[in-house]
């Protein structure tokens, strides 16, 4: 692998690990619909980040989004974007099914990549993507925003230390009266939100045996627009998750279990978005069978709730700094491409046991195993870097 790369691309490093640098970093971000605009205000406002170039199609919405009497450059083309020698990383926020092409274009241009989500329109492109990005040793991160807000970030701080003990089940509710999407269904709309959590929160990421999941098209829509999705995990538990396009109500909990504790994460309550539970139900002596049921000794834990104090912040701006020093220390970032290929990899697994009427089906474990022989054949800062790309022309 040509490590040189990296000499070229990074600027001089300060004292200072993340503090004085001798200059920012350099972005660019490609699209600037609906979640652009979101990823450019929060380069701009990152003192680790100067934005370079705002790239879309459309020169009118660009412009709209960089705004008057701005010094940031507009491009239409991707490819003229990824020329240019004044750029070490790109941000993509196109249509997922551009993804992969703009992804690997960049990776092959020197640049490191951010993709809003999903990674990639198949879990097939995605793989590539995390290839690219580890033979190029470039930083392939995926912005799965919620893995960056206090709360989040407290869960899983929460299950590796052991406060919760063994986790015995998630159940997580994202409902409201939403949109009902023309290319996908309420699984892929709403669940990559949940299965980007678990994958955060759960020590070793998500890695399902099975994945089984049942639908409704009540309107007619040609698509699920309720759905239900169960898991098992390791070592004896079980995820659950709820999506909804037509409640009137608007939920966004999970509750999730252990042996110790359970965590109720309320993310529409802001006063009290994270509550630990000191309680639960003790099996102090198992019955063998229905006979000696009546032998059976349950205690009921019934102790303090904890609400820890979490500061409010915008997860984006968590994200793009992890990006920025994900890229200076040469590491993977937190959500990285593997990351992003697992949740495909399960959504997938949801579209298949939906269409088998509810039969379990098993994510694609062949993906990952090529990801880590590549891995493993990196050496130097590539060995680092457990993410990845692929690329797609935006077209």
């Amino acid at each position: 692998m040509a490590h040189e790369h990296w000499g070229n691309q990074l600027p001089t490093l300060g004292n200072e690990r993340h503090g004085a640098l001798d200059r920012p970093l350099r972005a660019a971000v490609v699209g600037a619909g609906y979640w652009g605009p979101n990823l450019v205000r929060n380069f701009r406002g990152s003192p680790r980040w100067d934005l370079v170039a705002v790239c879309d199609r459309d020169e009118s919405r660009a412009r709209k989004v960089i705004g008057p009497r701005s010094t940031v450059a507009l491009e239409t083309s991707v490819e003229t974007l990824l020329n240019r020698d004044d750029i070490d990383a790109v941000a993509i926020a196109t249509p997922a099914r551009t993804h992969a092409q703009i992804a690997l274009a960049a990776l092959e241009a020197g640049k490191h990549v951010l993709v809003e989500k999903p990674l990639a329109d198949t879990p097939e492109a995605a793989a590539l993507m995390v290839r690219a990005a580890a033979e190029a040793d470039r930083v392939l991160m995926i912005d799965h925003t919620y893995c960056y807000t206090p709360a989040v970030q407290y869960i899983r701080d929460a299950i590796a230390s052991g406060l919760l003990g063994e986790v015995l089940y998630i159940d997580s509710v994202r409902i409201n009266l939403g949109l009902v999407q023309p290319d996908v269904d309420v699984f892929w709309d709403l669940a990559p939100h949940d299965l980007s959590i678990l994958d955060f929160i759960i020590p070793g990421g998500l890695r399902p045996q099975s994945v089984s999941a049942t639908g409704s098209d009540p309107l007619g829509a040609g698509k699920a627009c309720v759905g239900y999705l169960s898991m098992p995990l390791d070592p004896g538990g079980i995820a659950h998750i709820n999506v909804n396009w037509l409640s009137p109500t608007k939920i966004r909990r999970m509750v999730i279990g252990g042996a110790s504790r359970t965590l109720v994460w309320d993310d529409l309550a802001p006063q009290q978005r994270v509550a630990v539970f000191d309680r639960g139900v003790d099996l102090a002596t198992q019955a063998r069978d229905a006979e000696h049921r009546e032998m059976s000794t349950v205690s009921y834990r019934l102790g303090d709730i904890t609400v820890p104090a979490l500061p409010e912040r915008e997860p984006l701006s968590a994200m793009v700094t992890e990006f920025a020093d994900a890229i200076r220390d040469r590491r993977a970032p937190l959500t990285d491409g593997a990351a992003g290929l697992r949740v495909l990899s399960v959504l997938q697994a949801v579209s298949g046991s939906l269409a088998s009427g509810g039969t379990p089906a098993a994510p694609i474990d062949a993906l990952e195993a090529g990801i880590r022989e590549v891995e493993k054949s990196a050496t130097g800062a590539g060995a680092q870097l457990a993410n990845g790309s692929v690329a797609t022309i935006w077209d």
